[in-house]
């Protein structure tokens, strides 16, 4: 069995070589995870207050009069200026996952990112879905599972984009007033996505009960995050047996925690984190113990991080999974040496044609999955037909354009697969025509799409 540092840079974080200074036990993984987020200090992202102004200046845009002769430049420079954040933020991602010696950290965000999967719906969104992440999902990697709930379920991103902040209390008085109603959506996924899991034992009853507390969550490109009191329902709402009574956010942040101590939410989110970063069918007695952890801690998460890294099972199979294309892109930029900097200086429009395009081919367009269900973990999600094809054309493409010289063919395969590489990938490699067919022969092998 191949094991040791090749294993955990290519299983947990974003592949070899590691960046000088990782760490390659669960104990020094868990310890830097502990300390402060370094990545993010070093290659700082725009905050929702940042962003607000753009999408301020689109909206006023919208409104003008058709008649208006500024208007299509005004609508023009807005939505590029939104996609320019958006483009900034996949490039700064991309860096951070390369450079930083914390490449669990780095995984993490890419795992809860998907677990809490937002959407932009309109270009005036476009740069939530980062805001979401920086602000509500890097901050607490480290803490409890309930502090990351609490700060996802309330950030203006997920508001948008479950349509809470239409959402109004029937019994309230703008219900009363507007004849408006419920939307159920958010309170739905919070139950079927984020805590308890599809199929746990939750009613219609209790959806429309968590609706009714979720009432006055909204959000304005204005102010941000607000509590609308006279769209929160009045009364006290019923949960999964549990009443809560009382205004403003006490109740909700109260409703929140009960859902993350919940057994069924210990079970859901283990078995997530085993089928992402094991395999597509997880030992149970890797999810047992990392549920055990979980409910032993009070949703403790490097304590569930821990009972992973430390299981057998966390070391066994190497190559059980399909490295998603966000994975696979760092993987392979990393491979040949690309630093943080050549990605984060690139132009938009190469950003897109060199990185962005590609990743969408390959079947994951930046922070755009298909629903709040996230990215799909199995292997025939991913190793498609076109998407395979997606893969190969990279592979053969993006060495020349990062670097005029590529490196001797098998020093490749050591750099990029060390243990990991067959015999028959080394003897394929060396007996290719040129140093961009074994490039190219390196990245699109089954050695370096699997993890």
């Amino acid at each position: 069995m191949t094991d040791g540092p090749a294993l955990t840079a290519i299983r947990f974080g974003y592949g070899l070589p590691l960046p000088e200074g990782a760490p390659t036990t669960p104990e020094g993984m868990l310890t830097l995870l502990r300390g402060p987020d370094r990545a993010a200090e070093d290659r700082p992202l725009p905050r929702l207050p940042d962003l607000l102004p753009a999408m301020r200046t689109l909206a006023e845009s919208q409104r003008l009069p058709e008649s208006d002769p500024a208007k299509t430049a005004r609508l023009r420079e807005a939505r590029e200026a939104i996609r320019d954040q958006a483009r900034r933020s996949a490039a700064v991602s991309i860096g951070r996952a390369l450079a930083s010696p914390d490449g669990f950290r780095e995984r993490l965000v890419q795992f809860w990112s998907g677990h809490f999967a937002v959407v932009a719906r309109s270009a005036r969104d476009g740069a939530l879905p980062g805001a979401l992440v920086e602000e509500a999902i890097r901050p607490h990697l480290a803490g409890h599972f309930a502090e990351l709930l609490a700060a996802v379920t309330l950030h203006p991103a997920m508001i948008s984009y479950l349509d809470q902040d239409s959402s109004v209390g029937p019994g309230s008085p703008a219900g009363r007033k507007r004849a408006r109603g419920l939307n159920e959506n958010l309170a739905r996924e919070l139950m079927e996505l984020h805590t308890l899991g599809v199929g746990a034992a939750y009613s219609q009853a209790d959806v429309t009960e968590m609706a009714e507390l979720l009432t006055g969550l909204g959000f304005s490109i204005e102010k941000g995050f607000t509590f609308r009191r006279n769209a929160a329902e009045p009364g006290a709402e019923t949960v999964l047996g549990t009443s809560y009574e009382g205004r403003g956010l006490g109740p909700i942040r109260r409703a929140l925690a009960d859902l993350a101590a919940r057994p069924e939410t210990a079970r859901h989110i283990a078995t997530k984190l085993a089928r992402h970063f094991v395999a597509d069918t997880p030992d149970p007695d890797l999810v047992a113990a990392m549920e055990r952890a979980f409910l032993d801690t009070g949703g403790d998460l490097p304590a569930v991080y821990g009972a992973m890294l430390a299981h057998p099972a966390a070391r066994a199979a190497p190559q059980a999974k399909v490295r998603q294309p966000f994975d696979y892109v760092v993987a392979g930029l990393r491979a040949f040496g690309i630093r943080p900097e050549e990605v984060e200086r690139l132009p938009g429009k190469r950003l897109d044609r060199l990185i962005l395009v590609p990743m969408a081919g390959m079947g994951q367009p930046w922070q755009r999955p298909a629903g709040p269900d996230g990215w799909p973990e199995e292997a025939s999600a991913w190793i498609t037909p076109p998407r395979l094809s997606s893969r190969i054309l990279w592979a053969l493409e993006m060495p020349t354009a990062f670097r005029r010289e590529l490196p001797d063919p098998l020093a490749l395969v050591d750099r990029a697969l060390g243990p990991f590489a067959g015999a028959e990938l080394r003897q394929a490699v060396s007996r290719a025509e040129s140093r961009r067919d074994a490039a190219g022969l390196v990245l699109a092998s089954a050695e370096f799409n699997r993890r």
